[in-house]
């Protein structure tokens, strides 16, 4: 039947899904206690009646009337608008909107999947007030089919002796308990006397938190979140840890949650051994791409004497980053930082691969783009630091530093995309510039601005037969300068800068020939059993690129600030060739998500300690390392392996007498090539530049690089990738070898080789979002070892997950030279759908 009423009203922050056991105390419901200083409970308040009224649709078994009240019985249901109550009995005065409800009493539904049962209850829908006993309720949870899911980002569960909604959003909750794991055994819960609960969150005093029904912590005031976009200001928990280099730490952050796109959160920490250190994190979120964020961390060190020395490595590091878009096409983006000392990064650095990062690169751009252009302003600053030694007394420097400082200030670029000229097939495209340029080095810094306009127009042409392809094309480009630079150079190397103008023109001709793709299928009875029932798909794609330069006569008259700078003359053919490995099932198998393999660079990250996948879609759960899924099938062909081959030949070895005997020598046609430097005198033939990756199954992933010196007969680099992970068993292996011309040179000083030999492990069990126990350990080793020692860091890392808490320990270890010799210990515990105490951070945990 239709009965006519009011707005029931359960508020969207309450919800019950499951029982728990009840104390005694809370088993008794029938009264309150009135012995002298007994806790005085509030009446409901009474709400201004609204009319805004609406029918309310009943199940029952058997129904009687008496006037305007209406006794329902048996499996009752009463619905009104998204708000369901059933009960055993139900008395509903139509007139007054009161409603008296007992056994088996559910009240459940709203925005939040709010769900409450209790004994027995008194309501009123029209004043939205109400009183229920022996209740136990939920928020955030919702039934799908035989199991619950979170239907907001701050669930919670509670139990109460008594219940009372004092108004249409806000309930006070006695003799209760709070917690977010699953009832009626959940691994910990919060107790306390009241609970007050409205639409933002929820609040007690005095109360004492459990874990495994154990108490082990009392809180005097403590709230949580019940509004999902909702966040709340206030002290965060203490962290507390141990260092030996630092001491014995405490820290405290206070969050400030400005609005809903705003946050603020300053904090200090205590070094027993050093100082203070402060910090400060800006966050704002708007529309779209729109963000700013803003970091900064500094510390006053007391200092601290190593081997004889008075090091002071106390600093400051800030970070700002935005984006602000104006239209689709226009936008202001920037990302700067300022680092006071490199020693102060290399010694409090909470990860080894922020620790050992020397180069700062801060930039801000303006951009416009339309139909294929695109305009924009930018200033950059480039800031590379570099530790030269230290100071014996308290009285000097601690740290002698040795800077490079690079600036753009500004420069205004022009470019554009390859554009048709009528229907000729002939493209051209353009690139142009405009930069006020300073360089500052030891011995050496730039008088002012140094003027660079600098424009690129290009011609190109696509031609294609009998599967064979050709991209051609021809390109003149202009370059003038304010200032040169004297030559010849001087033995140390410091540049020497005249006031005389410079320009430098040139031709550029080229072109690609590409080969038809040579491709066998392997289809064999033994090559389907090998591989798992696929057949082997084999392509070899040849590539053939000739270039040639010409007018680059003054080369070594430019001074350096970037890559436009190092254009010279050349004469080169480039020849290579690819080959893949592609699996194609042979039967007809269901189409699902694969791991993709071709599109991916793995890399190694210190900051976890293991392999990582760029050019996922999504990110995975577990150890993080290839969990990447694209959006096609694995029913088709997925590649194997992928193997590309390359060398250049130089006919004109000295490139137009650029090339410097005995130093590094970097052009804009070797860099392109390869990211490892390997002219020190004319040559002919470049390095063998190998790129292989191969995945073996979903489960393993392996790469390895090379740049093979033919010449003299040596790796110039050789990195090797190693990713397994099959269930919770995860490893990864990343070794590094750098054996190249050296890159930096100071007044007096000069580096021959840039000699690195470095490897890094990583071996775990676990996984940080599944219950049960989790092992890993990682370790950085320079196996140069000369005066650092073999063991650069390392950390070993334990782990527990209950089914909604979590315990973590890690023992970390860093060995950077004299700077840093420390020994830390983290820990952090976490509480599902409330946050993580403790200064063990995911950023730099093992799993």
């Amino acid at each position: 039947m239709v009965l006519p009423a009011s707005h029931p009203h359960l508020s969207a922050q309450q919800v019950t899904s499951q029982a728990t056991p009840l104390s005694d105390a809370q088993q008794s419901s029938t009264s309150l206690p009135d012995e002298p200083g007994a806790a005085r409970y509030p009446v409901a308040v009474v709400l201004p009646a609204t009319d805004d009224t609406t029918d309310v649709k009943t199940e029952e078994d058997t129904l009687s009337r008496n006037g305007s009240v209406v006794t329902l019985d048996g499996a009752v249901v009463l619905t009104y608008r998204d708000r369901i109550v059933k009960a055993d009995h139900i008395e509903f005065d139509q007139a007054s909107g009161d409603l008296t409800a007992t056994g088996h009493l559910r009240v459940s539904g709203g925005a939040n999947h709010e769900d409450l049962t209790a004994s027995h209850g008194t309501m009123n829908l029209k004043q939205q007030t109400a009183t229920f006993y022996d209740v136990t309720g939920s928020v955030g949870l919702k039934s799908a089919g035989h199991t619950l899911t979170y239907s907001s980002s701050n669930p919670f569960l509670f139990t109460g002796r008594m219940v009372v909604r004092t108004g249409p959003q806000s309930y006070e909750i006695y003799d209760g308990t709070l917690t977010t794991c699953q009832l009626p055994h959940p691994d910990w819960m919060l107790y306390a006397g009241k609970f007050a609960v409205d639409s933002e969150k929820a609040k007690a005093q005095n109360s004492t938190f459990r874990l495994m029904n154990i108490p082990v912590l009392f809180l005097p005031y403590v709230t949580h979140p019940t509004d999902s976009e909702q966040r709340q200001t206030g002290f965060m928990i203490p962290v507390p840890g141990y260092s030996s280099t630092k001491g014995f730490i405490l820290g405290e952050e206070f969050y400030w949650a400005i609005n809903r796109s705003t946050d603020l959160t300053v904090g200090a920490q205590y070094y027993s051994l050093r100082g203070w250190e402060q910090s400060a994190t800006f966050r704002y979120r708007g529309l779209g791409n729109d963000f700013a964020k803003a970091r900064y961390t500094g510390l006053l060190d007391r200092g601290i004497f190593t081997n004889g020395a008075y090091l002071n490595q106390g600093g400051e590091d800030a970070t700002i980053s935005g984006r602000h878009d104006f239209t689709s096409q226009t936008r202001v983006a920037g990302d700067v930082e300022y680092l006071s000392s490199y020693a102060y990064r290399e010694a409090f650095a909470e990860n080894f691969s922020v620790a050992v990062s020397s180069d700062i690169l801060s930039i801000v751009y303006g951009v416009h783009q339309w139909d294929g252009y695109s305009a924009s302003a930018r200033v950059d600053r480039y800031q590379g630091l570099k530790q030269a030694g230290v100071a014996a007394t308290p009285t000097t420097p601690a740290i002698l530093e040795e800077q490079v400082k690079i600036f753009h200030a500004p420069s205004f670029d022009f470019s554009s995309t390859e554009h048709e000229i009528g229907r000729t097939g002939l493209l051209w495209s353009v690139d142009a510039s405009h930069a006020g340029l300073s360089r500052v080095q030891p011995g050496f810094s730039t008088g002012g601005l140094t003027q660079r306009f600098d424009v690129h127009p290009q011609l190109s042409y696509r031609m294609g037969f009998d599967g064979w392809r050709v991209l051609s094309s021809v390109a003149v480009r202009e370059t003038a300068y304010s200032r040169s630079r004297q030559v010849p150079y001087s033995p140390i190397g410091v540049p020497v800068e005249l006031p005389t103008p410079l320009n430098r023109s040139d031709v550029e001709v080229e072109a690609d020939l590409r080969a038809p793709v040579v491709e066998r299928t392997f289809d064999s009875p033994g090559v389907e059993k090998l591989f798992d029932g696929n057949d082997v798909k084999h392509t070899i794609e040849p590539e053939l690129t000739y270039r040639y330069v010409t007018g680059v006569n003054n080369f070594l008259s430019a001074l350096r600030f970037d890559d436009a700078d190092i254009v010279s003359n050349t004469n080169e053919l480039e020849y290579g060739v690819t080959q893949r490995l592609f699996l194609r099932p042979t039967k007809a198998r269901p189409c699902k998500d694969r791991p993709v393999a071709a599109a991916q660079t793995q890399y190694w990250d210190d900051d976890s300690g293991k392999v990582q996948t760029r050019g996922q879609i999504g990110n995975g759960i577990g150890n993080g390392i290839g969990n990447g899924k694209d959006a096609l099938p694995s029913c088709g062909s997925h590649p194997l392996l992928s193997w590309r081959l390359t060398q250049k030949y130089f006919f004109n070895e000295n490139f137009g007498g650029a090339v410097i005997n005995g130093r590094r020598n970097i052009f804009d046609t070797t860099l392109n090539f390869s990211g490892i430097a390997f002219l020190t005198e004319p040559r002919a033939i470049s390095p063998l530049v190998s790129r292989l990756r191969l995945r073996t199954s979903s489960h393993m992933d392996v790469e390895w690089d090379f740049d093979l010196d033919t010449g003299a007969k040596k790796f110039t680099s050789n990195n090797v990738l190693v990713d397994v992970h099959e269930n919770n068993v995860f490893a990864g292996l990343s070794y590094a070898r750098l054996n190249a011309p050296g890159r930096f040179y100071t007044e007096g000083v000069s580096s021959a080789v840039s000699d690195f030999n470095q490897l890094r492990l990583l071996l775990g069990y676990g996984s940080p979002t599944k219950p049960g126990l989790g092992v890993a350990g990682n370790v950085g080793l320079d196996l140069n070892a000369n005066n650092t020692g073999l063991v650069q860091y390392g950390a070993v890392q334990g782990s527990y997950n209950w089914d909604c808490c979590g315990f973590s320990v890690e023992v970390r270890k860093y060995e950077l030279g004299s700077v840093r010799n420390e020994t830390t210990e983290r820990f952090n515990f976490t509480l599902l759908n409330i946050g993580t105490a403790g200064n063990l951070r995911r950023a730099a945990s093992l799993f």
